[in-house]
């Protein structure tokens, strides 16, 4: 079955000068729902033999990690290289450097609100759709996985905030600028839960999001929530505890080769490690932190399972029931709704499951000893998830993220559709085939193996650091090689349906 997106696609077979209908593929979620295409790529074999290939290698690399890796590295983590020793490191860090990206932030948060209110309604020809759900959502989710915490350094909210507080210190030194209550501990990073589920269904389910006024609404709406947050519970605590992206984007980057920690607008440590590093926890985490990183890859899974005929067969089963329209809007958001709800209350029960399945495999032989918890082991090893949700970033936004960063190039110089060309680039070409259905097919492929391998090689390690003894650390990891193998056919099913077909299933 091809994706929605699919018929608007196939139409864009010739370059188009922007703007154009073609944007609409790209800019906005609800016309441009992920991975989806409108070429079709015809497997070579049938699409059985690579998935039950992908979860043949999964299992192959278990076992090497088994033989080959037969203790946790030697005090727990690798050697890391303070950068900020070097010239390179000291420059990347200067006050000049931070301040230019903090501007940088700042002026284009104002750009997109300001072109959302005051622009072209059109989304066609307004940047707000395509920054918000390309440039920043997606491109930031890259940066942070692959380079480090770059969203520290750029928050526009928090440059805002922090400029405030500055000039207020100057009018009235040593006073406090919020009444600074109270966030107990016991929030943990709730907050952020709540605001990062709302945010998603905006995503997802929303039939305003491709709109750049309600869309800049909506922006000067979560700014407001930020604010008030630090107002009242001080900058730090709310930005760990409520401010989204700040969580989401600092998860990702535990991936990263480079660790960022930063006060009061400072860099005070710029380290460089091994990729993935950052990800073997040395103490479990709270449920609010599970619950982040369980809904980030519910999410981006459900995002992707909405393009396949199982999801429009219970769409229209849905519908069936209450007697209306599958294509009815409401109808559509209240299923959509509804799928967002489920799908990460599912992940968290499997993941519950196999936590409990890998406390019973861990168990030291013929010792009273319980051995761990599943409590400890949930808390731990859910970082191990996380490059696999980099791998689905990676294979279902690929070909959209290609795509709108043409259009985003055409779109700077015209950002409120007023028929500008302030850099000459407003009727530049846009390459339709730049990436195509193989390219994103192959991609997806590579990233999903790849993002299962990590999660079980990072598993493997907190296992062998954790457990009793060696073969303890090994029956531990039978549960979590049946997930994989299992979450690894599953996910390819998943992002095969809008970019594949096969004579010979």
């Amino acid at each position: 079955m091809k994706s929605r997106a699919a018929n608007p696609r196939k139409r864009q077979s010739r370059r188009a000068a922007f703007p154009g209908f073609a944007f609409a593929a790209a800019a906005i979620p609800a016309l441009a729902q992920a991975h989806g295409f409108g070429q079709r790529y015809d497997l070579p074999i049938p699409l059985s033999l690579y998935i039950g290939g992908a979860a043949i290698t999964v299992a192959i690399s278990c076992a090497m990690l088994i033989f080959f890796v037969r203790a946790a590295p030697a005090g727990g983590v690798a050697a890391t290289l303070d950068l900020r020793r070097s010239a390179v490191g000291r420059a990347l860090v200067a006050s000049p450097v931070l301040a230019a990206l903090r501007i940088a932030g700042v002026a284009l948060y104002v750009l997109v609100v300001i072109a959302g209110l005051f622009g072209n309604q059109s989304p066609l020809k307004n940047i707000a759709p395509v920054t918000i759900w390309a440039l920043w959502w997606v491109g930031m989710a890259y940066v942070s996985a692959l380079f480090g915490d770059v969203w520290k350094l750029v928050n526009p909210l928090d440059s805002i905030f922090m400029a405030v507080e500055r000039l207020h210190s100057r009018w009235r030194p040593g006073k406090s600028l919020g009444p600074t209550w109270t966030l107990g501990e016991w929030a943990g990073a709730w907050p952020a839960v709540g605001l990062f589920f709302v945010f998603l269904w905006m995503e997802m389910a929303w039939e305003d999001s491709d709109h750049p006024a309600q869309l800049a609404a909506a922006v000067l709406g979560y700014s407001a929530v930020t604010w008030a947050g630090m107002f009242a519970f001080g900058p730090r605590r709310w930005l760990a505890a409520g401010e989204v992206f700040n969580r989401v984007f600092g998860v990702l980057a535990r991936f990263a080769p480079t660790r960022i920690r930063i006060e009061n607008g400072r860099v005070m440590q710029l380290e460089l490690r091994p990729y993935a590093v950052g990800l073997l926890a040395r103490e479990p985490v709270g449920p609010s932190e599970i619950a982040l990183i369980v809904l980030m890859l519910a999410a981006v899974s459900f995002d992707g399972f909405m393009e396949t005929p199982a999801w429009a067969a219970i769409a229209g089963t849905f519908a069936s029931m209450t007697a209306r329209d599958a294509a009815d809007p409401d109808v559509r958001v209240a299923t959509r709704t509804l799928g967002l709800l489920v799908a990460p209350l599912l992940f968290l029960a499997i993941y519950g499951i196999f936590c409990r399945l890998i406390a019973w495999c861990g168990r030291p032989s013929g010792s009273r000893d319980e051995g761990l918890s599943a409590q400890r082991i949930a808390g731990l090893f859910v970082f191990t998830l996380v490059p696999i949700a980099i791998a689905y970033e990676v294979a279902h936004y690929f070909s959209f993220l290609a795509m709108a960063g043409q259009y985003f190039i055409a779109l700077v110089s015209d950002p409120l559709g007023q028929g500008w060309d302030l850099f000459g680039t407003a009727n530049r070409f846009i390459r339709p085939g730049l990436v195509d259905a193989r390219l994103v097919w192959y991609v997806s492929l590579s990233a999903i193996v790849t993002g299962h391998v990590a999660a079980l090689y990072l598993a493997h390690l907190l296992s062998l650091r954790e457990f009793a003894d060696r073969r303890a650390a090994v029956r531990s990891q039978w549960p979590m090689l049946a997930l994989m193998v299992g979450y690894t056919m599953l996910s390819l099913w998943i992002i095969a349906q809008p970019i594949v077909t096969s004579r010979f299933s």
